[in-house]
């Protein structure tokens, strides 16, 4: 993954208006759905939404700055580096650690110090233990993977727990399903909960490591909520910003706007102003009561470029006239 702020063009001083702004651009640019013909348009796409995941989150385009978290949002650990390359045994994992004092957290309860590293195998079989042996035979990590263990989870915890990240849609908030992948390379469907927010974690009981003689562990899903090119979430709701003509903000008429469900004509009446909220009652995601939030519509009115001279002429007459 290249750095993000080149992916959206954009300087590391850059507002959050300015970093949306490039979002939105080329999302439009590379949407698959715009570019049915042109293959590397969804891997653009992709890489622009990964991007902004990273520098639209406040704290995340922190920590990327700070150097806490690389391009993909994993968070780095220090000293395992060489681990995470193409090829390693250990790529698709993702390492964390407690920050308590600044001290590495090591299996069993006990830190690393200043002692430094023995080895490789001395170091893994410290960390993982026999445990981590046992779910690496014949298993792989699943394609997509993007979570991990933390170091928690062989030590600190009687259960094999194991984090993952899943990346979830406005399409799936709307269905209330998203899918993981889990490091034994099996792809599961699970329910996302209404109004569900970036980071919140779900938990999928026994979908965790399973040893034997144990109980098997849980998986913990962190969701990593996607932008969309279109739709902003505001909780239950959507907001969509709309392009309105001229003539029609003017003389009022018909507006055909996106829906999750389809396009509809929204009624636009005569002598609308840019800025207009419409709102369109049950066309957002679900709500945690129940039923569904709306869709509002903003309306930004977009002049002519075929009539540039004509509302040119007739605006300084207007002018000339008062």
């Amino acid at each position: 993954m290249r750095d993000p702020y080149s992916v959206l063009g954009v300087a590391r001083k850059a507002s959050e208006k300015e970093i949306k702004s490039a979002f939105r651009k080329l999302a439009k640019r590379y949407h698959p759905d715009s570019n049915k013909d042109d293959p590397k348009a969804k891997e653009k796409f992709a890489e622009a939404n990964q991007a902004y995941e990273i520098l639209g989150d406040k704290e995340k385009r922190r920590k990327f700055d700070a150097g806490e978290i690389d391009a993909e949002g994993k968070e780095k650990f220090a000293g395992f580096e060489g681990f995470h390359g193409a090829g390693s045994p250990f790529e698709g994992f993702e390492f964390r650690t407690s920050r308590g004092g600044g001290r590495r957290a090591r299996a069993g309860g006990a830190p690393f110090g200043d002692q430094g590293f023995s080895g490789a195998e001395d170091i893994l079989s410290q960390i993982f233990g026999s445990s981590f042996a046992g779910a690496r035979q014949g298993d792989q990590a699943g394609p997509g993977m993007s979570g991990g263990f933390s170091a928690q989870d062989f030590g600190h915890r009687s259960s094999s727990d194991v984090q993952v990240r899943a990346r979830v849609t406005v399409e799936d908030l709307a269905r209330g399903k998203a899918n993981v992948h889990l490091p034994d390379g099996k792809q599961l469907s699970f329910s996302v909960p209404p109004e569900a927010k970036d980071g919140q974690v779900v938990r999928l009981a026994g979908q965790g490591l399973k040893q034997p003689g144990q109980k098997p562990g849980d998986a913990l899903v962190t969701l990593s909520l996607a932008p969309h090119p279109r739709f902003e979430v505001a909780g239950a709701d959507l907001r969509l910003n709309a392009e309105l003509p001229l003539a029609t903000a003017v003389n009022g008429g018909k507006l055909t706007v996106e829906t999750l469900d389809g396009k509809i004509a929204l009624n636009i009446p005569a002598w609308t102003n840019s800025g207009k909220v419409f709102r369109l009652k049950g066309k957002g995601l679900p709500k945690k009561g129940g039923g569904h939030g709306d869709l509002l519509i903003t309306a930004a009115i977009v002049l002519p470029d075929d009539k540039r001279e004509e509302i040119t002429a007739m605006m300084r007459k207007a002018s000339a006239s008062q």
